[in-house]
């Protein structure tokens, strides 16, 4: 089972694109730190201090300012995360997350599934916010119980 989610940006890809991948943008509208640049075949630890959170990603691929893959969750039942920077013209970019690795049988599927659709379209909606108007204080505003 997958999970889709996009958005149109008002910015160039590769603008997006570094937003995501460059330590010193992500925490203005995502994860409190990012513990470096996001490449191809690192091991990258992201901390959430609104959430108490920490984990890391393995990022299987990176193409510069096209596509972002990486690993996330319980080590063996990691879901794979690809996020593509489709550019409609040089200052509008479709940016497109698919989650996949969600087990169809599980009885909480529906409740995992809208939960983590509402965390896509938040992420999004930060990231927005940050590269169209500069705001930064989205980020960590989700209440979740």
């Amino acid at each position: 089972m997958n999970n889709l989610t996009k958005m149109k940006i008002l910015k160039p890809a590769h603008d997006v694109y570094e937003a995501f991948v460059d330590p010193s943008k992500i925490k203005n509208f995502w994860w409190s730190s990012s513990s470096e640049r996001w490449e191809q075949g690192k091991t990258i630890r992201l901390t959430y201090l609104e959430y108490n959170a920490e984990l890391t990603i393995k990022i299987v691929e990176a193409v510069q300012d096209r596509k972002i893959v990486f690993l996330w969750g319980p080590e063996g039942a990691e879901n794979t995360v690809t996020i593509t920077f489709q550019e409609a013209d040089p200052s509008t970019t479709i940016v497109e997350v698919n989650e996949v690795g969600f087990d169809a049988k599980d009885p909480e599927l529906i409740y995992k599934m809208v939960d983590n659709k509402e965390g896509w379209v938040f992420l999004l909606t930060c990231l927005k916010g940050y590269l169209e108007y500069g705001v930064t204080t989205l980020r960590g505003g989700l209440v979740k119980n």
